[in-house]
């Protein structure tokens, strides 16, 4: 073994740079291989390390970012679940922790006792290292987007499942060596686990929803969260568990605060993607000898039968798992990638064993050996199996749905600007690269030619709308860049600010609007939210979304829907719909949809069919204005969306010229949505019919619909 006290770079400048380069190259080179990086990045730190090459010392920058690195890991995979998945999925994922665990754990302590004759210590320890696993190549499925895929739950779910068990049975063989180990030790350990359970499941929850609703800095926000990881997994430590355990639970329980497509979760994905994982990879490859595979010749039977053993039964776990599901081939071999790896918990176990004298060298180098080859097998596996899921399951596809055209978000006050643009990534279409628009329309007093006056502004730096337009498009654009999302933005000058906004939808093929409701009125007319929203229904047949939104949507818990009666009969009825089960998917947050029995139906139906993890309650009423009044009385971090109609079509109701009012007197402190659906033709030239019976029947009614009522009113007449 070379003397690592020679090190060819001390530096840490050099060092730095060289770790930035092996996170670089190492993909770059494997790449054409059709090989996983987390493969390269391990092999790296295997060849620049004082087993390899000693280029580098293991010295305690990589103690930290690797200790860092794993914590990211059980971070971001707590983050990207959701409940609605673990609630369809968690009882598999339990199935399937219990099998990765007990086939590893009884097969591992009969080889290591019966076949190696070691003792019953030493053996139980092992069972633990054979039975935990780490999510080394979970970076892998987030870069095939199948976080929320079925195997990939249920592997997690198994992941926390598994190490809990594996440590709790390592905690009680060191426990039971300690000569104090009676039964007040075991109660006093078991009261702390369950006070550190209370703490973060219900604790930290409560401060980040507090947190994100008074502040909006992006820096501070990283940081809180980072703050919140480390502090769940230090009090995990504190309480005698993992501090693995630690930061996947407070991934858990914050998850439904942090939207997938926010800027937040972007920033939370890129630095530990870019920098903290592939420095715990580079730190596992430093620690490997492979050596030993050459020199300990006496422990080669050793090794084998760890290595073998190892992998055996976490295949055979998959197998039992995944027993009858022919549809999908390529879960079993996904769940044994993801359940194959052997690091972080093997390291943690490797340290105690040592600790108490349990492990001897040959030992020692059979887990070296396994964490080796289980992180390569472990990465092909994952690689393999998800690929064939994206073939065989055409997720893709499946999600990408019909075209609705652009989101277009319109800005006037500067306050509005990043919970509308992050309510507009919540809902645009995610597969169509394109799908969300900008525009700030500017007033032209002058009421001159549009192009001339926004030249003139333009020359002109004291203009006060000129400079809040360009702030509100350049902070609108940067907050969808820090979420990974492209928008294009349009200033616009127009005598007549509804007109711009319209012009802007029929140029730019616009499928749906948001507008700010900035402040509503209490005094206003009946049946107005101002010139412009008015102006904008009244000129356009495309969805409006009038939003008032008072925090940042991630804290959201509910979001309460009033669905009028008739409202399935709208053309863009199944489109809404979409938009808010899209908001439930990336919020994490229960849909509680009141209305009548035939349209919440329909609703549930297509809740199933297209959004199963979705959590969702149908509530059934019989008075609109009984609606309105049971979604004013929701409490102050609920959201309420209130689908409402244009004059002349088929759900719309006289009540309705009242929402303006209901809303600044009843909603005053919940975020609010006034939902205009896509109808036919403009809503001015709408052609009402009447149906035998006397019910009014619109062109905005379905097509379906619409040639029934026809059918009947011409056989009437041929009868009469």
């Amino acid at each position: 073994m070379l003397d690592t006290t020679h090190a060819l770079i001390t530096d840490p400048t050099w060092i730095f740079f060289l770790v930035l380069c092996i996170i670089l190259g190492a993909p770059l080179l494997l790449r054409r291989l059709r090989v996983p990086h987390i493969i390269g990045l391990i092999l790296a730190g295997i060849a620049v390390g004082q087993h390899g090459f000693n280029i580098l010392e293991r010295d305690a920058s990589f103690e930290l970012f690797g200790q860092v690195g794993i914590y990211y890991i059980m971070f971001l995979a707590g983050l990207e679940l959701d409940m609605g998945s673990i609630i369809h999925h968690g009882k598999k994922g339990l199935q399937f922790g219990a099998l990765t665990f007990a086939i590893p754990f009884v097969m591992g302590y009969v080889a290591m006792h019966n076949l190696l004759g070691y003792d019953a210590a030493a053996s139980l320890m092992m069972s633990c290292l054979f039975s935990s696993h780490t999510l080394v190549s979970y970076p892998i499925v987030s870069r095939y987007g199948m976080g929320k895929h079925p195997s990939v739950v249920v592997s997690v779910v198994a992941t926390a499942f598994t190490t809990f068990l594996s440590l709790l049975v390592l905690a009680f063989v060191i426990g039971s060596r300690r000569p104090d180990a009676d039964w007040f030790y075991w109660l006093f350990f078991s009261g702390k686990c369950i006070v550190y359970g209370i703490v973060v499941i219900v604790g930290f929850p409560w401060m980040a929803q507090r947190f994100l609703r008074r502040f909006d800095d992006s820096v501070m926000l990283f940081v809180f969260i980072l703050a919140q990881v480390f502090l769940s997994a230090a009090l995990a430590k504190l309480a005698g568990l993992e501090g693995l355990l630690g930061a996947f639970l407070a991934g858990l329980v914050i998850n439904r605060l942090i939207p997938h497509t926010s800027p937040l979760m972007t920033r939370l994905e890129f630095v530990g993607n870019a920098l903290f994982i592939p420095y715990f990879l580079i730190g596992v490859g430093m620690i490997i000898d492979v050596r030993v595979l050459l020199e300990d010749t006496a422990g080669l039977l050793t090794i084998g039968i760890v290595v073998a053993v190892a992998m055996l039964s976490k295949w055979m776990a998959a197998w039992f798992m995944t027993m009858g599901k022919n549809a999908e081939s390529g879960s079993r071999m996904l769940m044994f990638g993801l359940s194959n790896a052997h690091a972080a918990g093997a390291l943690a176990i490797v340290m105690i064993g040592t600790e108490q004298g349990l492990m001897d060298n040959s030992m020692l180098n059979s887990a070296v050996t396994l964490i080796l080859f289980s992180c390569i097998v472990s990465s092909l596996a994952t690689n393999d199996g998800a690929r064939r899921l994206v073939l065989e399951t055409n997720e893709t596809k499946k999600n990408r749905g019909s075209y609705h055209g652009k989101c277009l978000v319109t800005y006037d006050h500067p306050e509005t600007v990043d919970r509308l643009t992050q309510l507009a990534i919540l809902i645009r279409n995610p597969f169509i690269h394109d799908s969300l628009m900008g525009v700030s329309v500017i007033f032209d007093d002058e009421q001159a030619d549009g192009r001339e006056s926004l030249i003139a502004m333009e020359e002109s730096d004291s203009n006060e709308q000129m400079l809040y337009s360009k702030h509100n498009l350049v902070e609108a654009k940067r907050i969808a860049a820090a979420a990974d999302v492209q928008m294009t933005t349009l200033r616009r000058v127009s005598t007549n600010i509804a007109s711009g906004i319209l012009h802007t939808m029929k140029e730019q093929d616009v499928g749906e609007v948001i507008l700010g409701a900035h402040l509503l009125d209490g005094d206003a007319p009946a049946g107005s939210l101002g010139t412009v929203v008015d102006g904008v229904l009244r000129g356009s047949h495309r969805e409006v979304m009038v939003a008032h939104i008072l925090s940042a949507p991630g804290t959201l818990r509910n979001v309460i829907v009033a669905v009028p009666e008739k409202a399935e009969y709208e053309v863009g009825f199944y489109k809404w719909v979409e938009h808010i089960c899209r908001m439930g998917e990336q919020l994490d947050c229960h849909l509680i949809f009141h209305g009548w029995a035939k349209t919440l139906g329909l609703i549930c139906e297509y809740l199933v069919t297209n959004h199963p993890n979705v959590r969702s309650k149908c509530h059934m009423v019989e008075n609109w204005n009984e609606m309105i009044h049971t979604c004013a009385t929701r409490q102050r971090g609920d959201m309420a969306i209130i689908v409402s109609s244009r004059p002349g079509f088929i759900s719309y109701e006289a009540a309705m010229d009242q929402l303006p009012k209901k809303l600044a007197r009843h909603f005053k402190g919940m975020s609010t949505m006034l939902l205009y659906p896509d109808q036919y033709g403009d809503p001015s030239e709408s052609m009402t019919i009447f149906a035998p019976n006397g019910a009014a029947i619109t062109r905005g009614a379905t097509n379906g619909t619409l040639g029934r009522v026809l059918a009947l009113q011409k056989k009437k007449k041929e009868t009469t």
